[in-house]
């Protein structure tokens, strides 16, 4: 009781004076003019929704949040999360709920990497609420006892295209976010005075992440537009907005502006470039080790964040907009490709490099056994922007010596000779399949060229052109992908404009089955068997 005594005086004691409320609702309605007038110039944009927060904006701003205005990257600033791209702004999260995981990750880092003061605040509107990427992320941030991380949940109520289904029902709002284990406040997103009460006191709790349920109304301050339906997404009709701004501007009582106060400058020093393997990979020729053996905003960590190739189908638009955010962050997909074996076509990603191949500006490493996994793990964690590393499920044979040196986009031909008729191309799992097959045809007298990509995006086209042109003009890819955007294809685009290149696919033609890995690429058209048929019908023609 006593403890609950001095929390009240406490807050009593912070509560802003009569002179700080009305400035910071005089920044509110300048917020709210501003956006009618960016919109306006234009002809595009959320005036509707940017007035519904502008109250909780000004706060945050001006009151709550510490952070240097002249530096917004500075480490130990207070980090802000918002469905738009600003210079203050850490993450273009879109609207569909992707913001608040990353929140997650800033304020998981903050607490548990940097050890420091700063904390995180994202903003979500209502509509975000159905999204399965916000539950997760609540359910994230409450395990791991964010206390530095605060959610601010703008309800206004309306949506794209209509009321939304829980409309103005703030006790459900709080309900499920207390369900989910958060310290969760109900504020009116109108008053400047409590919502910087509830952000003081959403500092003093510990070991819970805060959510703070503001109602709020779209269009608020706006004659006949606030509260209305179908303005979403609509600026103010030219006509009116000098009108509409000219009634904002009478309710403005000062010119002050407010200074946010000062970070806490307790962020540890952190550099992530050069960053240097320390010894090489301890691994001898001929050993069986399984290739899979091989959190980023604002560059206080390298994150790497690994799974079945298959599941990196579900987090797509979030990889799209990560790339839209010119994210750091590497991914690794495991158990890609019919290879996977028993576990089925579930499990099996045949789509993974269709997909990174259209993200702007994403490298792709297809490392082929252990020493170039770690290559391209440490290549990737000095890499700027997005990097995908697609693994294999089966064991696979060391072919690389531990001295050997990888590249981004230069490939390796691991093996030639002056009499090679047809390249063999090759990546990951299919890479040892070519290998063998070139053991096959060499018995016969027939010398293949058998070329490792390791990295797929950028492709090392030179190599691969020159290396055709040595053997006739003659390419076989072979992938444990579907022939659509995958490896067979990335050739073709690099060949295309060389005269006299033939290049045939190998690749996984259709949906597949279960069954034993070596009976699957076999099955599907890309083990050894089908490369040496594949070269012999090549060289007949």
């Amino acid at each position: 009781m006593a403890d609950s005594k001095l929390s009240v005086a406490m807050a009593e004691e912070t509560k802003p004076d009569a002179k700080t409320v009305q400035v910071l609702q005089d920044m509110a309605n300048r917020l709210r003019i501003q956006s009618i007038r960016a919109t306006c110039a234009s002809s595009s944009g959320h005036p509707t929704s940017c007035s519904s927060a502008a109250e909780i904006m000004a706060v945050l701003f001006f009151h709550t949040m510490r952070y240097k205005q002249a530096d917004p990257d500075d480490p130990d600033n207070d980090r802000f999360i918002l469905s738009k791209r600003l210079s203050f702004v850490d993450v273009a999260t879109g609207w569909l709920g992707q913001g608040l995981g990353a929140a997650c990750g800033m304020a998981y880092t903050g607490k548990y990497f940097d050890k420091a003061s700063y904390r995180v605040f994202c903003l979500l509107g209502d509509g975000e609420f159905s999204e399965g990427s916000v539950w997760e992320a609540l359910a994230f941030a409450s395990h791991y006892s964010l206390d530095n991380l605060v959610a601010v949940f703008d309800v206004n109520r309306l949506g794209h295209s209509g009321t939304l289904p829980l409309e103005h029902c703030i006790d459900v709002y709080q309900k499920r976010c207390e369900a989910f284990g958060w310290n969760t406040y109900v504020v009116d997103g109108r008053d400047v005075e409590a919502l910087c009460q509830v952000f003081w006191q959403a500092a003093q709790v510990k070991n819970k992440p805060t959510a703070v349920v503001a109602k709020t109304f779209k269009g608020r301050g706006i004659p006949n537009v606030e509260d209305a339906e179908n303005w979403h997404g609509k600026p103010m009709p030219k006509e009116r907005a000098d009108a509409i701004i000219k009634l904002i501007e009478s309710q403005i009582e000062t010119n002050q502006n407010l200074e946010p106060k000062p970070p806490i400058e307790d962020s540890p020093q952190i550099t992530i470039t050069d960053i240097e393997m320390t010894s090489p990979p301890a691994y001898k020729d001929g050993d069986k080790v399984s290739v899979a053996l091989g959190c980023a905003i604002r560059d206080r960590t390298i994150a790497f964040v690994s799974t079945f190739a298959a599941f990196l189908t579900r987090a797509f638009d979030q990889i799209r907009v990560g790339a839209i955010s010119q994210s750091n962050i590497n991914l690794i997909g495991s158990h890609c490709g019919v290879s996977v074996g028993e576990d089925g076509p579930s499990q099996m990603a045949l789509e993974d490099l269709a997909m990174f191949r259209a993200v702007p500006n994403c490298t792709i490493f297809y490392p082929s056994d252990a020493i170039s996994t770690e290559h391209a793990v440490f290549l990737a964690a000095n890499t700027k922007g997005m990097c995908y590393i697609r693994t294999s499920r089966p064991e696979t044979s060391v072919i690389y010596t531990a001295q050997e040196s990888f590249e981004i986009g230069q490939a390796k031909v691991v093996r030639h000779s002056v009499n090679d008729k047809v390249t063999v191309i090759g990546a990951g799992v299919t890479l040892h399949e070519a290998l063998a097959a070139a053991d096959d045809l060499s018995k016969q007298d027939i010398s293949v060229r058998v070329i490792d990509l390791f990295t797929i995006k950028p492709l090392d086209a030179a190599t691969i052109i020159s290396n055709a042109k040595a053997t006739g003009g003659r390419i076989i890819t072979v992938e444990d992908h579907y022939p659509e955007g995958g490896i067979g294809e990335a050739v073709c685009a690099a060949v295309s404009m060389e005269p006299d290149i033939l290049v045939h696919q190998l690749a996984a033609p259709g949906v597949p089955q279960s069954g034993k890995p070596s009976e699957l690429l076999d099955m599907f058209g890309v083990s050894a068997r089908h490369i040496i048929v594949a070269v012999k019908c090549m060289l007949m023609n």
